[in-house]
């Protein structure tokens, strides 16, 4: 077990849920201890219950969030529900209508009103992420029940977990109307001179994002990596199976064989072969003139062409995907593929002008069929018109 990637894998490592791996956490935090608050200024909390590491970005990032909740009415619901747990002991029972009394309190009057179906749907959505993350536990029935019975009962029992799930903040966060508000407020709790704040978001940003770009010409982040790469190298070395790979433009932490640290790009699915693909087609119209590479490695289009490449991708390559894409009709092709290469950050889209920023990576990373299978796709495709 290397117990950094457990810790960065994990919102945390409980007792409750498995009792060894704790143990194990435990144990091994002080080996990684100095890595943590010195390169990444990470909180650690451990105590009797759970092993977690205060995982914040450097830099807030589109993609970033909880992906099971569909729209920022979960957050808030999800925070009512950590405002009621907050009042319960752990292993203190409490009924599904417990719960739902409270919100519909908690919430303007109207705005969660349980006789609507989308609200139930919500809740229960809601509950099975709180679930999936220990916070409370089934103990009779299910909350599912309630999407088409708003007479459903179920029986939980909190865990304790849950106030453990926010941070903590030594001020109060009223003020703050901007994700850079939270940044600054950490950087000045922590009272840091400025090259140990930029040594720490530099390295969170190496292991929290797939990919570190350069976003102007004197970027401090950016030349803090050309500068030191030896010793971010070695680091990341030591820890972890990944080596640290740098451009003109961008940077890169790369998994070998047997590292394990999140969401990895290319994952074995049909889905990751069409990223490939498209970011193929995007460096062949770079290359004949079509497309035009900005100082920063980057690609500009406007939203109307970028979707002309991924449908133009789909026909060249399309046979070769699963069938669930194959057959997929165009648009639903054309979002999926999108929402996938802004998840991975290999894609930015203005929503305002209309442009998709195509990232570095995209000429870094692509791939192609085996000439063999082109070759007899283009035999078959032959025969075809023959008859």
């Amino acid at each position: 077990m290397n117990i950094l990637e457990e810790l960065m894998n994990e919102r945390w490592i409980s007792k409750f849920r498995d009792r060894d791996l704790y143990y194990r956490a435990k144990d091994q935090i002080g080996t990684i201890k100095t890595f943590l608050v010195e390169k990444l200024g990470y909180r650690i909390i451990s105590n009797s219950s759970l092993v977690k590491l205060e995982k914040v970005p450097g830099e807030a990032l589109p993609w970033m969030g909880i992906q099971e909740f569909k729209d920022p009415s979960d957050y808030a619901l999800f925070c009512v529900i950590l405002m009621f747990l907050e009042d319960k002991e752990a292993e203190e029972q409490f009924v599904l209508s417990q719960l739902t009394e409270y919100i519909a309190a908690s919430y303007p009057q109207g705005q969660m009103a349980w006789t609507v179906y989308a609200n139930r749907q919500k809740l229960v959505r809601v509950m099975k992420y709180c679930i999936k993350n220990d916070l409370f536990l089934v103990n009779d029935g299910s909350g599912e029940s309630f999407i088409t019975s708003i007479d459903a009962e179920a029986l939980y029992e909190n865990t304790g977990l849950s106030k453990y799930f926010a941070r903590t903040f030594t001020k109060d966060i009223g003020s703050y109307h901007t994700v850079a508000d939270f940044f600054q407020s950490e950087w000045l709790d922590m009272n840091e001179e400025r090259g140990v704040i930029r040594r720490q978001r530099v390295y969170r940003k190496l292991l929290l994002s797939i990919g570190m770009y350069r976003e102007k010409e004197q970027d401090e982040d950016f030349n803090y990596v050309k500068n030191y790469r030896s010793v971010i190298e070695n680091d990341m070395e030591e820890l972890l199976d990944a080596s640290l790979q740098v451009y003109k433009s961008s940077a890169y932490l790369v998994l070998g064989e047997n590292g394990d640290l999140g969401k990895v790009f290319p994952a074995r699915n049909s889905l990751s072969d069409a990223v490939l693909l498209f970011h193929g087609e995007i460096k062949r119209r770079e290359e004949v003139g079509e497309l035009q590479l900005e100082l920063n490695e980057r690609i500009i289009v406007p939203v109307i062409k970028l979707r002309e490449i991924i449908l133009e991708t789909k026909r060249k390559y399309g046979e070769g995907f699963s069938k669930i894409l194959r057959e997929m009709p165009d648009m639903e092709f054309v979002q999926q593929l999108t929402d996938e290469l802004e998840s991975l950050d290999f894609l930015r889209i203005d929503d305002v002008t209309e442009e998709a920023e195509v990232m570095p990576v995209a000429g870094k990373i692509m791939g192609r069929y085996p000439k063999r299978y082109l070759e007899q796709k283009k035999e078959a495709e032959g025969e075809y018109a023959d008859q």
